[in-house]
């Protein structure tokens, strides 16, 4: 049986596909964080809301994320996921890998509901920037 953090994922890309960013701010913590690159961060559903809309601008919105293979450890009430996140966009030559390694962080809520907390798309690549 699959993990559901992989469909939550999976709906999480789609929202992403379709700039449907008010849908993808129901999956973060209100103090979530987004690594935007190395070096920039975006704190709390505000900030990242605002950064995933530069993000489909700097794609010429056409980014589609998917979820390659993927491992997830589960604690109580948070886990961590390693996925191979692959990104495909209408953007020649862009400045950053379409082929990542990511890292994230999710926990329950009080309804068991899982939220990301933090959603770092560039994995243990940031070590060595």
């Amino acid at each position: 049986m699959e993990h559901e953090l992989k469909e939550i994922i999976k709906e999480c890309d789609l929202a992403i596909k379709r700039e449907d960013f008010d849908v993808l701010m129901n999956y973060y913590t209100d103090d979530a964080i987004l690594v935007i690159k190395p070096g920039m961060i975006a704190r709390g559903k505000e900030d990242i809301r605002k950064a995933f809309i530069a993000i489909a601008a700097y794609f010429n919105n056409s980014i589609v994320p998917t979820q390659g293979e993927m491992v997830i450890l589960e604690a109580g009430d948070i886990a961590l996921v390693i996925s191979q996140t692959l990104l495909a966009a209408d953007k020649p030559n862009s400045e950053y890998s379409m082929d990542r390694k990511a890292t994230y962080v999710f926990k329950k809520n009080s309804q068991g509901k899982w939220l990301c907390a933090i959603d770092n798309s560039y994995g243990t690549e940031l070590i060595n920037k």
